[in-house]
């Protein structure tokens, strides 16, 4: 399942929307605090495709030294502002800051990162919101690829607010009709639990957790997962001994990490048209 070529498709169907719309002036307003690389590389591919889109990029950089009452000045002053439609702040914020405190100042219309507790709040009752960039990225892979859904066994392993919990929710809600257990650390017996699932989902960034010898044959393994190692950038799917065994397979990279930019670039297109600048 190549996120890559499915990006790519996603990044020419907004454009031509926007242009067919007239190319209004849709903005994604990105906050960066510190120097971390791999967060400056997120944020900069993530204004790039942005732009490929026919969206408009705009973005704050702030030093690690920012405070709290620094941050939260520059998110109030883009949540207020008119002229943005999506507002993104580029998390892991550098220790002793309270990012809670700066997601709660986004409002739900321009939460394009799908994060905050209203956003979250509406994915739970199942009413029209924005919804995390990542599990919407799976959703539209699986959609894709055809892979069957409805009445099929699901496991996402990992229950992360990011991830693992929106992505279970999205599996499981009516329309969809997954059956998912929602796995973790203190799960019991997980190779067992992952036998017995058409659909794996591997969110826990631990590298290498999910191998062939516990996959269902025929199965879809998603791979979110990302870990650093000396040999660079692994998830959480051993590839080389579930590739043989799985029927879909994600790479890594490649696969999850170009989706969640699509995703994110959608969901700005949905924000505009939440906000009357694009027709719904």
């Amino acid at each position: 399942m190549d996120g890559k070529v499915l990006r790519d498709e996603i990044l020419v169907e907004l454009k031509a929307k926007i242009e067919a719309a007239g190319s209004p002036a849709i903005t994604l307003a990105t906050v960066l605090v510190g120097d971390d690389g791999p967060s400056q590389r997120y944020v900069r591919s993530k204004r790039q495709k942005a732009e490929e889109a026919g969206m408009i990029s705009r973005h704050t950089d702030l030093p690690a030294t920012a405070t709290q009452a620094e941050i939260e000045s520059v998110v109030t002053a883009l949540a207020a502002d008119p002229t943005v439609n999506g507002i993104l702040v580029q998390l892991p914020l550098p220790d002793g800051r309270d990012e809670e405190a700066v997601l709660d100042l986004i409002p739900p219309e321009k939460d394009v990162d799908g994060l905050t507790e209203r956003s979250m709040g509406r994915l739970v009752r199942g009413r029209p919101g924005l919804v995390g960039c990542t599990p919407t990225g799976v959703m539209r892979l699986l959609e894709r690829y055809d892979v069957p859904v409805s009445g099929q066994r699901a496991v996402v392993i990992g229950r992360s607010t990011l991830v693992g919990l929106p992505l279970a929710l999205l599996l499981a809600r009516k329309g969809v009709d997954a059956t998912v257990t929602l796995a973790h650390s203190r799960t019991a017996d997980m190779a067992a639990v992952v036998r017995e699932c058409d659909i794996v989902v591997g969110a826990a960034g631990q590298a290498g957790m999910i191998t062939g010898d516990i996959v269902k044959p025929g199965a879809a393994v998603i791979d979110v997962g990302i870990s650093r190692t000396d040999a660079g950038i692994v998830g959480d799917v051993d590839r080389d001994s579930v590739a043989p065994v799985a029927g879909w397979i994600t790479p890594m990279p490649g696969g999850t990490g170009p989706m969640t930019i699509a995703s994110l670039l959608d969901n700005t297109y949905t924000a505009a048209q939440l906000q009357g600048v694009v027709a719904s």
